[in-house]
């Protein structure tokens, strides 16, 4: 029996797909016996793992990038961190960052993550689906429906929950899991701020 072993044109698809090195992108094939999709989604597994293994480090370098819509109507600013100057000056954490600034234009999100909207605005966003439950409903099918109705407007809201408008398969923080697996350091959005002309 022949076992499976990855050709270059697949290590360089997946790689090119995830930005993950070269033989994390082979071993992944193996493990996945050739299903690309599979391989990705270790690999996009990987990342998270790594993220929660570095959350606690220090990320105080990185890059300030800026993007303007074409027409100059809309323009960003996004800090995006790093552990070290190295991984701040590399290429794929610069484009890394390009992306993120060009969707903060695109999708216009209004928070970096769930846990900087400000407690308030969640109570109040609880209340008002509490008020909108069809009548009948337990109280336990009321705070599903609460719950989902909130994981949905944190999807809508917080950059990191938002498909990424690139690829509408992954989400911005899933895109940061992958750079974080690629890169080998604690990556982090800190800030944006989105400028529109005449808001």
């Amino acid at each position: 029996m022949i076992s499976y072993q990855p050709r270059p044109e697949e290590i360089k698809a997946l790689r090119e797909a995830t930005s993950a090195p070269m033989m994390e992108c082979r071993q992944a094939l193996l493990e996945a016996a050739g299903d690309l999709e599979r391989a990705k989604a270790l690999l996009l597994e990987r990342g998270a793992a790594q993220a929660a293994r570095k959350a606690e480090r220090t990320a105080d370098e990185g890059l300030v990038t800026s993007y303007v819509h074409p027409g100059g109507k809309i323009g960003v600013l996004v800090e995006v961190n790093s552990e070290t100057d190295f991984v701040a000056r590399n290429p794929k954490f610069a484009e890394l960052s390009r992306d993120i600034a060009m969707h903060v234009a695109a999708m216009n999100p209004r928070y970096v993550d769930r846990e900087s909207v400000p407690a308030d605005v969640v109570d109040r966003l609880r209340e008002e689906f509490r008020a909108g439950i069809p009548p009948g409903k337990g109280p336990e099918v009321g705070e599903k429906i609460v719950a989902g109705k909130l994981a949905k407007w944190f999807e809508e809201h917080c950059l990191l929950d938002q498909a990424f408008v690139k690829d509408d398969s992954v989400s911005v923080g899933e895109l940061i899991y992958r750079a974080i697996g690629a890169l080998g350091e604690k990556i982090r959005v800190r800030r944006f701020t989105r400028y529109a002309l005449g808001e």
